[in-house]
């Protein structure tokens, strides 16, 4: 059972899939930041509310929290580099050993030639003999 469980863990779409949560979770404290600390600050400019200090500028009246956002942005920036090391890495060295690229640059498609017989074009090219019709491949 638990061999099974730690096969279902370690399927390669599991993984790029929790990943891209991962990353699309801190992107969204990004923006979350970017939109609470400057766009609404803007807004409420607009209107004449008031906002409390720190580093950033007062427009109208309101406060835009620029230090709040360089906070965002170092945060992300953390946050991945702890997933890259904590979760890529070590997932990258495992799919390694089983033979597998994961997180890479895409690869080449194996070169292939074409059978003279039946003119199928996915032999590989270290064949010596057709996988269709079984004649004798240069």
């Amino acid at each position: 059972m638990i061999k099974g469980f730690k096969s279902f863990l370690m399927q390669g779409d599991l993984i790029v899939i929790a990943v891209g949560l991962v990353v699309a979770l801190a992107f969204s404290t990004l923006i979350k930041a970017f939109t609470d600390s400057i766009i609404t600050p803007l807004v409420n400019a607009l209107e004449g509310s008031r906002s409390g200090p720190g580093l950033g500028w007062t427009l109208n009246g309101q406060f835009i929290s620029l230090g709040a956002f360089i906070s965002a942005i170092i945060y992300f920036i953390i946050f991945m580099v702890v997933i890259y090391f904590v979760l890529v890495v070590p997932y990258r060295a495992y799919m390694a050993k089983q033979g597998k690229t994961v997180f890479g640059p895409p690869q080449a498609p194996a070169p292939v030639k074409t059978c003279p017989e039946c003119l199928s074009s996915d032999l590989p090219a270290a064949a010596t003999k057709c996988l269709h019709c079984a004649s004798a491949v240069d």
